[in-house]
């Protein structure tokens, strides 16, 4: 096995690792755009199912859910596809992969639910709540952390609450946990 001598310059390693910081903090900034987007339609969905199923009549009162998840996933791509130039860090391909295993689960979890005649907000939330956190703890931005917290604290309220409420904490997990720490993350120099 040969062995290659890299011999740097001093000032060019200095260079490769403030390019490499940068590169890292840029990243986190854009994961705000995804926080942003599904906090706003998951928390949309959130009360528009919960006005439908309880003020009125209407049968498809479940609606706002496929159509906003339809349209997030659509954007979500849309919104990768749009950089084919961006360089791409390890922090980068971890959370954009961590969330795509997420989104697998929400949609099995809904699935799973449905077929048993259940309402699947506190499945989602604890779901959400793991993403949530490992994302805060990965890129040590203590919003995220404490939003992922407040997902699980959520979730168990909500098997105290009556069912027809379990879309509002729903809600307000999602505001709190996605929406509020993801504009904080996108003026943060994490």
């Amino acid at each position: 096995m040969e062995t290659t001598d890299n011999h740097l310059e001093p000032l060019q390693g200095l260079k490769i690792i403030t390019e490499a910081i940068s590169q890292t903090r840029e990243n986190a900034r854009e994961h705000s755009f995804l926080f942003l987007l599904w906090g706003w339609l998951i928390a949309a969905s959130c009360i528009l199912f919960f006005i439908l199923k309880t003020f009125t009549s209407f049968k498809l009162f479940f609606l706002p859910f496929p159509v906003l998840v339809a349209t997030g996933i659509f954007l979500s791509f849309r919104h990768y596809q749009s950089r084919p130039g961006a360089v791409q860090t390890y922090l980068g391909f971890y959370l954009k992969n961590l969330w795509l295993v997420l989104g697998i689960s929400f949609m099995v979890s809904v699935l799973i639910n449905v077929l048993q005649h259940n309402q699947p907000f506190t499945s989602n939330m604890l779901i959400g709540g793991a993403g949530t956190l490992v994302t805060g703890l990965v890129l040590r931005f203590r919003p995220l952390i404490s939003g992922g917290v407040l997902f699980f604290i959520l979730a168990v309220t909500s098997i105290f609450v009556p069912e027809q409420y379990a879309p509002l904490l729903l809600g307000v997990a999602v505001l709190t946990g996605y929406l509020a720490p993801g504009y904080l993350l996108k003026k943060s120099t994490v």
